[in-house]
């Protein structure tokens, strides 16, 4: 509830603690209208004022219109206690199933909290049962046992002489649980659930997902979280055309080591946070590690930031194709681009920053072919204000075939170039380009390597190939 300075705070505090204001308050205003509704209808067309006979009649009427409301409204709260009653009850249920040591009690748990959460009157109680699903996952989990009919393991060493007994305990057949608990999530987060858990917060920190299949999910709450979660399975991890439109999105620090991970078609476009918490609001994928092959083509970025920062790229493929990148900033950052195939064709970049700054291409193949690197703005006003590549390190086969860079400025300062670099056929659009005082240069190809003069005058150094700033010493020593 709203609240207007000090004069309002006192009246608002004391609503909210007496159950019986909150009563008697709606009733007496429900009697006076009754009352004045009576009055109006018992006046004398003449205009003349109503007989004392007249007077009782209101007078009953205003008691009766109040002790009705009354009634009905302490009927309202006696209703609303037992709801919550109930639904403490059932919640209680619920949660004692899923901590049952037989799978199949705890099996019976997940749906049994579910049927709670479609029933919730509140939002708030929706969120208290996704919180105990999610609580669950997190708890600590070994793939290799998680089907096993074990219940504990015991672990005999011997030091110096010395023998230790450890004993691991394990809650029997697991992953038939987790697996339940992800299914009935997803359900409830795809298009046509009969109850949608998709504005509800999730919390997946440090979860160990094995064949995560969230295709076509919706995730629209204040927080969505993957924090250090690990992606594994011989089936591959699959976000295909899932939504996530809450401020704040996260895989920070995940793992992905499934067979392949895919979020083909994912839409990352977050509402506008509200004053104060823009600086954490964002899609942020820092420290991540995709160890085995990943495939964006077709995603869409938007909203604040998306940060790709310290991610590192090892799969035999990783794959940004087609994809738009339409944050106010998109940085990848210190990013390693290792492994196989590499690429960003087709790509479009339209924020008002863009950085790749000191990432390192030691795939074998890099490619930036066809993309879209910038976009200019109209009457002065937005468009790309700088896309940086400095001090990038361009090392194996690296390709900006006929890609173009629009914007204010593209800047490519103390790269490392040392391999088989080309800028063939690319389009150099931004106000102004900087390939100045390169680390090395080697192996660099563009369309006036022959003939140096038909270079665009946009382009920096004006003297061409640039030269490395180590070797500048040397030659004015010279």
């Amino acid at each position: 509830m709203r609240r207007w300075g000090w004069f309002g705070a006192v009246p608002n505090r004391t609503v909210h603690r007496s159950a019986l204001m909150r009563v008697v308050v709606p009733a007496v205003v429900i009697g006076l209208l009754v009352g004045v509704c009576t009055g109006l209808l018992l006046l004398r067309d003449d205009g003349e004022q109503p007989k004392p006979l007249d007077r009782n009649t209101i007078l009953v009427a205003v008691v009766a219109g109040l002790l009705a409301a009354a009634l009905s409204l302490l009927a309202l709260r006696r209703q609303r206690d037992s709801e919550r009653g109930r639904f403490a009850e059932l919640f209680g249920a619920a949660a004692i199933q899923l901590g049952h040591s037989d799978v199949a009690v705890r099996i019976a748990g997940v749906y049994a909290m579910a049927g709670v959460a479609d029933g919730a009157g509140t939002p708030g109680q929706r969120q208290q049962c996704v919180d105990v699903l999610c609580g669950y996952l997190r708890l600590p989990y070994v793939p290799d046992e998680g089907a096993s009919h074990l219940v504990s393991k015991t672990q005999r060493i011997e030091d110096a002489g010395t023998a230790v007994e450890r004993v691991y305990g394990y809650r029997q057949n697991d992953r038939q649980v987790r697996d339940t608990i992800l299914r009935v999530i997803a359900g409830h987060l795809r298009p046509g659930a009969e109850r949608s858990w998709s504005s509800c917060d999730f919390d997946f920190s440090d979860v160990i997902f094995e064949d995560l299949d969230f295709r076509d999910v919706t995730f629209a709450g204040n927080a969505t979280r993957f924090t250090n979660a690990v992606f594994v399975g011989g089936r591959g991890t699959h976000f295909d055309r899932a939504r996530f439109l809450g401020p704040r999105v996260t895989f920070r620090g995940a793992v992905f080591r499934a067979a392949a991970t895919r979020f083909d078609g994912a839409i990352f476009a977050h509402s506008q946070p509200v004053r104060g918490e823009r600086d954490t609001a964002g899609t942020t994928f820092t420290d991540v590690t995709f160890a085995a092959p990943v495939s964006f083509d077709g995603a869409q970025f938007g909203g604040v930031r998306t940060a790709f920062t310290r991610a590192t790229f090892a799969g035999d493929r990783s794959s940004f194709a087609d994809a738009t990148f339409a944050a106010d900033l998109t940085t990848f950052e210190h990013v390693l681009f290792d492994g196989g195939r590499v690429t960003f064709a087709t790509a479009r970049f339209s924020s008002a920053r863009i950085t790749f700054a000191d990432i390192r291409c030691y795939a074998e193949a890099t490619a930036f072919d066809c993309a879209h690197l910038g976009s200019r703005g109209r009457w002065r006003v937005g468009g790309t204000r700088e896309t940086t590549f400095a001090r990038a390190e361009y090392h194996g086969r690296v390709s900006f075939a006929d890609a173009v860079f629009d914007g204010r400025a593209a800047i490519f300062t103390g790269g490392d170039f040392f391999g088989e670099i080309s800028f063939r056929r690319a389009a150099f659009d931004a106000r102004e380009v900087v390939f100045e005082k390169p680390k090395a240069w080697v192996g660099v190809r563009f369309d006036w390597d022959e003939n140096p003069t038909t270079k665009p005058a946009n382009i920096r150094p004006e003297a061409w190939p640039p030269v490395p700033a180590e070797s500048t010493p040397e030659l004015t020593k010279g």
